[in-house]
């Protein structure tokens, strides 16, 4: 195992992700392309959460294919092995139990609350099991085995953070002091990319219209195609301004991968048509984002990297989060191993 370089002056920031599909350009300029930075300022923890992922029926095939993408997307958008913790969820069996031990500090009132339950319970009514109701108090132990400092969370996990604190703060109350209570990580956010097709609505993986939506590893030739067939407006200036809500996402996009401004974005497509304007914006971001589709190629075509990567990554994981658990076993009045 490599050594573990992280520094007891920085906070410990752990951040998850599901296996559930490649980025979209949205997710990449809006969040992703910032955490690679993140790593200098904090201890980081990443992983690929397939243990959640299970609460819904998964293909098998399917799943590891996904789960192995989605680690080698994470280091080719700039997660550094050799700087943060990048693992398997499911490869750290400290997270399943501490989860058994913190469901005991859980009522049963607070998980039937949980919003996502209830959605994805009429989402999947053939399917509501006990790890979709209990899954909270799994995420509360991602967290909490690492005794985390900060969560990166959005706001449809505001909820799932809460309850990790009140498990916390209600397991502190009954063995005595111990859990950090993690605090909301809200990390500096780059452009809100919309919809190529509804410039009203975020660009999403889930849109039906397979033109409303770039993802990260789209070749040059798709992204291309796709903004040409971006939805503009009757006009036929390239300018930001109300009521141009098409235009006014393409500039955006256009600003964000050429690092320029909106008045020089302005001043550059000054009496051009469109047509040449959306050509534009399709070139920049494809050549922008060759880099991260060719290192995610590099990194699928080499199996043996990754495996020793995160079978790296699970080492030290389960070496943070042992030295937890044991404490709380302790606390809960287990005999020592």
């Amino acid at each position: 195992m490599s050594e573990l370089n992280f520094s007891k002056d920085k906070k410990l920031i752990l951040s998850m992700i599901q296996p559930t599909g490649t980025f979209t350009l949205g997710n990449y300029l809006g969040a992703v392309k910032n955490w690679g930075p993140l790593q200098e300022e904090f201890n980081c923890i990443y992983a690929v959460a397939d243990l959640h992922s299970i609460t819904v029926t998964q293909d098998p095939s399917a799943l590891r294919k996904n789960s192995l993408q989605a680690y080698a997307l994470l280091i080719a958008c700039g997660m550094d092995p050799e700087k943060s913790v990048l693992f398997f969820q499911s490869h750290n069996c400290n997270h399943p139990e501490l989860s058994w031990v913190l469901g005991c500090s859980t009522q049963f009132g607070e998980l039937s609350r949980m919003t996502q339950f209830k959605d994805k319970s009429a989402k999947h009514a053939d399917n509501i099991n006990a790890g979709l109701f209990t899954y909270p108090v799994l995420m509360a132990a991602d967290i909490l085995a690492y005794n985390a400092d900060l969560v990166p969370i959005g706001a449809d996990q505001k909820q799932h953070l809460e309850l990790a604190r009140n498990i916390a703060q209600r397991f502190n109350q009954r063995y005595g002091e111990f859990f950090n209570l993690p605090e909301p990580f809200i990390p500096k956010m780059g452009a809100k990319v919309m919809s190529l097709q509804d410039p009203t609505k975020k660009m999403s993986k889930s849109d039906e219209n397979p033109n409303a939506c770039i993802f990260i590893l789209d070749d040059k030739d798709t992204i291309i195609r796709k903004f040409k067939r971006a939805v503009t407006d009757s006009d036929t200036e390239v300018r930001f301004a109300e009521g141009k809500d098409g235009i006014n996402n393409l500039m955006t996009i256009y600003s964000v991968v050429t690092g320029k401004t909106l008045e020089e974005v302005e001043k550059e497509f000054s009496g051009k048509g469109y047509g040449d304007f959306k050509l534009a914006v399709g070139e920049a971001v494809a050549d922008h984002l060759a880099p991260v589709r060719n290192k995610f190629n590099d990194l699928m075509n080499d199996k043996a990297y990754l495996k020793e990567c995160y079978t790296d990554g699970a080492q030290k994981a389960q070496l943070i989060s042992r030295r937890v658990v044991s404490k709380v076993y302790r606390k809960v009045g287990f005999v020592d191993r």
